[in-house]
């Protein structure tokens, strides 16, 4: 089967990998000049798939409430708020407020997870060196400044227990263990850790895999965006693009983030995505010895700080503004004090990059995965939505949607993740 698939960052080239060892000829549409340049750039480095969860929770909105106004506060609405923010916004509410949805969501998402995870492992295992990510299995840290917050960390594990999830509960003792260098004057009651977690370069991944599917036969066409999607018969039978030239194709997959809502919409389908901003910056590590051995979630700062071999990556803020690119020095000041809190003296200071990114996300939180909705364009695709953890779910959403574009029988947790849910 010819296969287009639209988007070239972490979940499109997965995808095309999955596809191609499957058997299919899938050319990869990218707008532009490489793989893995928008989103999964510079994300958090981390694949956290012991710590998802929906973006639609309570606890976001009293984040949302306590910390907007606050200089090192994660969540930031640009004002006044745009028409297409307010609707996210609402949607969200509602899907916040509605009675279970949240755990459904968290369960559906944790059992993706666990696929991704295996998937990775595989992956890693057929590609060996070929596969670049700077990274290690050395899992992920939620720390406790306060015994109310580890009592609520606490609180998450029923879940993860009932799902055979590996995690530990730990007390401040035990958390220095995993990471001894964290700053003695820092408040710390405990953590989380969830020790089948992983950290790594996404865009390191995302190009080394890459340059494995082109090995393998995918055609990758880089500085091209796709502008229309042609329809007959109830089926997408071609993509137009900017240059005017028309690809024909069996089946379309969407993959392009932000931009899958703009295709979508075009022929009449719902694709409720919103670029929610996010920041990191990338320093060497002077001394590894004062920074952090694997990937460390702050719960006074909402900041992730994470190993990357001879640097550190910190990542934080949940930022509705839209598609605006700025840069506030004042985002990049709150992570500076976030790091050096936990691990003073770790770096210098000097930033290698800084950079801001736009997580795409649905108002529930769970990606869109599958056919479009009601029957109607029964060859287009979706692998799209996954928010703040593309990387993380991006090898078990591969390997379904490739198998569901096959025909396969697909397990029911992934009705979750249906498209016009």
């Amino acid at each position: 089967m010819k296969v287009v698939v639209i988007g070239a960052g972490v979940t499109g080239v997965t995808l095309a990998w999955e596809l191609c060892q499957r058997g299919h000829d899938v050319t990869v549409i990218e707008a532009l000049s490489e793989s893995g340049l928008e989103t999964s750039r510079a994300n958090a480095a981390q694949r956290s798939y012991g710590a998802v969860y929906p973006w639609a929770s309570p606890a976001l909105m009293t984040l949302a409430l306590r910390t907007l106004f606050s200089k090192r506060g994660a969540f930031k609405l640009a004002l006044p708020p745009s028409p297409e923010t307010i609707a996210f916004l609402l949607r969200t509410l509602k899907n916040a407020v509605t009675p279970g949805r949240f755990d459904a969501n968290r369960e559906a998402m944790l059992r993706l997870a666990e696929d991704s995870r295996l998937r990775f492992l595989e992956l890693q295992d057929q590609l060996g060196e070929a596969l670049v990510f700077d990274g290690e299995h050395e899992g992920v840290l939620e720390l406790a400044s306060t015994h109310q917050e580890r009592e609520r960390l606490g609180g998450d594990t029923a879940m993860l227990t009932r799902l055979g999830i590996e995690h530990e509960l730990l007390d401040a003792e035990g958390v220095r263990r995993y990471e001894p260098a964290l700053a003695n004057d820092a408040p710390l009651a405990g953590g989380l850790r969830l020790s089948t977690d992983g950290t790594g370069d996404c865009h390191q991944f995302t190009q080394s895999l890459a340059a494995a599917a082109a090995a393998a036969g995918v055609t990758f066409r880089y500085n091209q965006a796709v502008t229309e999607l042609g329809v007959e018969n109830n089926r997408v039978t071609s993509v137009l693009l900017d240059s005017n030239e028309r690809l024909s194709t069996d089946a379309v997959a969407l993959c392009a983030g932000f931009a899958s809502r703009v295709l979508a919409r075009s022929v009449g389908l719902a694709a409720p995505i919103y670029p929610v901003k996010g920041y990191s910056m990338t320093l060497p590590l002077i001394d590894a010895q004062h920074g952090p051995r694997s990937t460390v979630l702050d719960d006074r700062y909402k900041v992730v700080c994470t190993r990357l071999g001879d640097r550190v990556r910190v990542s934080g803020f949940v930022e509705l503004a839209g598609l605006d690119r700025h840069l506030p020095p004042a985002r990049f000041e709150v992570l500076q004090q976030a790091l050096h809190s936990r691990f003073p003296g770790a770096t210098a200071g000097q930033v290698e990059q800084a950079w801001a990114g736009f997580r795409p996300m649905t108002p529930d939180g769970p990606p869109l995965l599958g056919a479009s909705p009601d029957g109607r364009l029964p060859n287009l695709f979706f692998n799209t939505g996954h928010g703040t953890f593309g990387w993380t779910l991006s090898a078990g959403s591969a390997q379904w949607v490739a198998r569901l574009m096959d025909g396969d029988a697909l397990p029911d947790y992934v009705k979750g993740f249906q498209v016009g849910r």
